[in-house]
């Protein structure tokens, strides 16, 4: 006889069992709950790859924090891919200039979009047809090209792989964590602002994070101060009360505080690589600081 106190969705009963029904995701859950065929291929993909990193937010730059860790990585010498899992607001190909490329499908699988910034892997959507068709039909594919990006992707042997989520909480999420679940990601980088409105998300996303198991390397603070582009002085936009309170109640540690820099906003806005062209600038100066944050955790 079914004998359930709690939500059984890590169990062979996801979705199926008395307690699950009313639920509203209960869905969702019969739905993942079945073996998966393609789990075997995603894992050895996975496998083969040293640190699982997913970027995560709710308003804060994202995508360019993602980026420029990814950039910096790569310049220390890391193999590094990026996987864009923003399906309906792809920003990385812009800022990685692979804009003009087209993934091709080889014997060996998708093959990687090739950034001329050291090299970088990168995988999205690669054009405007195709997102227009994924708003049309978002329910139907989304989930399901995300779970391709990991197991039709040759990505190779990678140090990093970056994973760029999209804004908040979503199925897209939810998808990732379940495709990566047996070859656990390192866990999640939360970007923010010190602004109210952002704050209040990232705690949702805490949350988020905490029940699915994933672990928070930690916070980024961005958009911190502005960089005067004279004198190089820096000048506070927000205040931090509310950061630094969020970080003390969670345990989170603030990994990096990144600077507004009109010189390193302008290089990523053309699809530059800031770490080559503007090396002493003080946001990269804090996005290296990250990386370093990330080693100690790594420790």
């Amino acid at each position: 006889m079914e004998q359930l106190a709690e939500c059984p969705a890590e169990s062979d009963l996801a979705g199926r069992a008395s307690v699950c029904e009313g639920c509203p995701g209960q869905a969702l859950c019969q739905s993942q709950g079945r073996i998966d065929p393609d789990q075997e291929m995603i894992d050895i993909r996975m496998n083969v790859i040293k640190h699982k990193i997913l970027v995560m937010s709710g308003k804060g730059g994202k995508s360019t924090v993602g980026c420029m860790l990814a950039q910096v990585l790569a310049s220390q010498s890391c193999k590094v891919g990026v996987v864009d899992l923003d399906i309906c607001g792809p920003s990385i190909p812009k800022l990685l200039s692979v804009e003009d490329q087209v993934v091709v499908n080889t014997e060996y699988g998708w093959k990687t979009l090739l950034s001329p910034h050291n090299g970088i892997k990168v995988m999205s959507v690669e054009d405007q047809e195709k997102q227009v068709c994924l708003h049309v039909s978002k329910c139907i594919l989304v989930n399901g090209l995300i779970k391709r990006f990991f197991k039709d992707t040759f990505w190779g042997k990678l140090d990093y792989l970056i994973c760029d989520t999209p804004p908040g909480t979503s199925d897209e999420h939810l998808t990732a964590i379940k495709v990566l679940k047996n070859v656990r990601p390192d866990g999640a980088i939360i970007v923010t602002t010190s602004q109210g409105v952002s704050i209040a998300t990232v705690r949702r996303e805490v949350n988020f994070c905490r029940k699915m198991g994933v672990k928070i390397l930690g916070l980024v603070v961005n958009m911190s101060t502005f960089v005067c582009p004279c004198c190089d002085e820096l000048t506070n936009i927000f205040p931090e009360d509310e950061i630094e309170k969020l970080s003390e109640e969670q345990k989170i540690p603030i990994l990096a505080r990144i600077p507004i820099d009109t010189r390193v906003t302008a290089c990523c806005e053309v699809g530059r690589n800031p770490v080559i062209e503007h090396p002493n600038s003080q946001a990269i100066k804090c996005m290296e600081q990250l990386v370093r944050s990330l080693f100690n955790v790594y420790k």
